[in-house]
C-alpha cells in the first residue's frame, strides 16, 4: 500500500487512501489528473488569470456516471469540491486548492428538438456551442454576450443578454434540469418534479448540486439581426447617457441598447485619432423587422457628435461574438457591480468622470439594460429576485501585469464604494468577485431565506461550497 495523500479542508487534514484512489480512477470513463500530469495545468487554468489554484485532483468527466462517482468520492473523503463548467466565472469558483475539481468542459453536447422548440444542453457547453446549434434551426434562447462563457454558470446565476427584453432571463427559459445532488442521487428538477430545487437553481448559483443537463425553451429568431455600435467622444458622454436613459423608456421588447464607457479599441470604422481615447459606445440590437429597427434606433445617432458607427444586419451568432476580442482569456480581471432601477444624473456623471481615469486601457464600465419581459416575471417566481432593477452596471477592471493588481483593484473598489449610495443594493451574482461574501444576502435579496431552506434540504453538509455560498450552518 502506498502513502496516504493529505491535504487541507476547512482546517482539517484529509487523507485519501491510495487504493481507494486507484479504484476510483479505474471506474472513470474520463481522465483523472494529478499535479504533474500532462494536461493538468491546462485543466486548472481558467478565464480570469488572477485565479491560480492547484487542486489535488481534476476529473475530466466523460459523462454522468463520472460526475456521480466524483461527487461520492469527494463526500466520502471529506474533500473540498469545485465544479467547472466553462471556467468563466469572475470569482474563480471553478477551481479549488488541494481538493477535487469536477471538470465538465468535455461535456459540450447541444441537442435541438426543433419540433418542440427545446434545447438539451450539457454542462460544459459554451454560449457559442448553444447558439451555433440553435441558430441552425432558426432559434435561440436568451444568453449572455460573450461566446466563450459557459452555459451552466450563466444560467445558475440568472443570465441575461440581447434577447432578455423580448424573452426574459436565461432562467425564465429553463424548463428542467438533471442534477446530481450531494448524496450522489440523480434527479430531475422542474416545475412538476422537485420544484423547490428547480426554483433554487434559477438564480441560486451552484449551491445545490451538479447540473448534468439543462432543458431550455427555444424561440424563433432571425438568422440575421440588425445590430450596431455608435460611438461618442467622452465630452458628449454625460448628455448622451441622459438622453439614452430617457430613450430606453420608449423602447419595446424587441430592442436592446447598452452603454459602454472605455478607451476606444482600434476598430476599422473608428478614425485613428479616436483609438485609445475615452469614448461612450452604444451597443444596439433589434430582434424584429430590420427596417422598423432602423427607424427605432435612429435617435441614438442624435445624442451628440458621432465619432464612428457601424450598423448592419449581421448573423446573430456573429453579434454574440462581437465582444469576444475584448474578453479573451488570460488577462487579470476584477469586477464590481451595482443594480439600478433607473440611471440618475449622479451615477451618470460619476461613471463618465471615472472613465477619464480608468486604471488600465482594457478596463470599462457598461450599463446592461433589462426591463420589459425580464421585469414582468413575479419577483418570487425564481431565485433571481431583482426584477425591478432595470440596469446592471459592471465595473470591469482588466489588465495584464500582476504588478498592477493593487492599483487596479483599489481603483475599482473606490469607485464602487463612492457610487453605492445611488444603487438599489441588489447585485447580479455572476458579477460578484471572490471577496464579496458580505454582499451575498443583498445579491440574493429576499430570496435568501428560501434559498437557505433549499440548501438545507439538498446539501446540508455544504459539500458544494465553492460558489457564492449559502452556508446551511449560518
Amino acid at each position: 500500500m502506498g502513502s496516504v495523500k493529505k491535504f487541507e479542508k476547512k482546517d482539517q487534514t484529509i487523507s485519501v487512501n491510495p487504493d481507494d484512489l486507484k479504484s476510483f480512477e479505474e471506474v472513470l470513463r474520463g481522465k483523472l489528473l494529478r499535479q504533474g500530469d500532462e494536461g493538468y495545468d491546462e485543466a486548472r487554468t481558467i478565464w480570469n488569470a488572477m485565479i491560480d489554484r492547484k487542486p489535488a485532483y481534476i476529473v475530466r468527466c466523460g459523462g454522468v456516471a463520472d460526475i456521480i462517482r466524483s461527487v461520492n468520492f469527494a463526500r466520502e473523503n471529506s474533500m473540498l469540491l469545485a465544479v467547472r463548467g466553462g471556467g468563466h466565472n469572475i470569482a474563480g469558483s471553478a477551481i479549488c486548492d488541494d481538493g477535487l475539481v469536477i471538470d465538465l468542459s468535455q461535456m459540450r453536447s447541444v441537442r435541438i428538438d426543433s419540433e418542440n422548440r427545446i434545447a438539451h444542453v450539457e454542462p460544459g457547453a459554451t454560449l457559442g456551442d448553444f447558439d451555433h446549434e440553435a441558430l441552425a434551426f432558426g432559434m435561440a434562447t436568451p444568453l449572455g454576450i460573450n461566446s466563450t462563457t459557459g452555459v451552466a454558470g450563466l444560467t445558475l446565476g440568472g443570465g441575461f443578454g440581447w434577447l432578455s427584453r423580448r424573452h426574459g432571463m436565461t432562467v425564465d427559459n429553463l424548463l428542467a434540469a438533471d442534477v446530481v445532488t450531494a448524496d450522489g442521487r440523480f434527479i430531475t428538477a422542474s416545475k412538476d418534479k422537485n420544484s423547490d430545487l428547480f426554483w433554487g437553481l434559477r438564480g441560486g448559483g451552484g449551491n445545490f448540486g451538479v447540473v448534468t443537463r439543462f432543458e431550455f425553451q427555444l424561440h424563433p429568431v432571425r438568422k440575421e439581426q440588425l445590430c450596431g455600435l455608435v460611438f461618442y467622444g467622452i465630452d458628449d458622454a454625460v448628455e448622451a447617457l441622459k438622453k439614452y436613459r430617457d430613450f430606453v423608456e420608449t423602447l419595446g421588447d424587441d430592442t436592446a441598447v447598452w452603454g459602454i464607457l472605455r478607451q476606444a479599441p482600434p476598430l476599422p470604422f473608428l478614425p485613428e485619432d479616436v483609438h485609445g481615447k475615452e469614448v461612450l459606445a452604444f451597443a444596439m440590437f433589434h430582434a424584429g423587422d430590420p427596417e422598423e429597427g432602423r427607424k427605432i434606433l435612429e435617435p441614438v445617432r442624435d445624442f451628440g457628435k458621432v465619432v464612428g458607427e457601424f450598423i448592419a444586419e449581421i448573423p446573430y451568432t456573429a453579434w454574440q461574438q462581437v465582444f469576444d476580442p475584448l474578453l479573451t482569456p488570460g488577462a487579470r480581471n476584477y469586477w464590481k457591480t451595482h443594480n439600478f432601477t433607473n440611471l440618475g444624473n449622479e451615477i451618470i456623471e460619476a461613471a463618465v468622470e471615472f472613465t477619464k481615469r480608468l486604471p488600465s486601457p482594457q478596463s470599462e464600465l457598461f450599463f446592461g439594460s433589462l426591463g420589459r419581459a425580464a421585469g414582468r416575471v413575479p419577483q418570487d417566481e425564481t431565485a433571481y429576485y431583482h426584477r425591478k432593477d432595470n440596469f446592471i452596471m459592471n465595473m470591469h477592471g482588466r489588465w495584464e501585469d500582476p504588478a498592477d493588481d493593487s492599483d487596479c483593484v483599489k481603483s475599482m473598489r473606490e469607485f464602487f464604494n463612492s457610487t453605492s449610495k445611488y444603487a438599489t443594493g441588489g447585485a447580479y451574482i455572476n458579477f460578484l468577485t471572490q471577496d464579496e461574501k458580505d454582499r451575498l444576502q443583498a445579491a440574493y435579496g429576499p430570496a435568501y431565506n428560501r434559498l437557505l431552506e433549499v440548501k438545507k434540504a439538498y446539501d446540508p453538509e455544504n459539500l458544494f461550497a465553492m460558489n457564492h455560498n449559502i452556508d446551511p450552518n449560518g
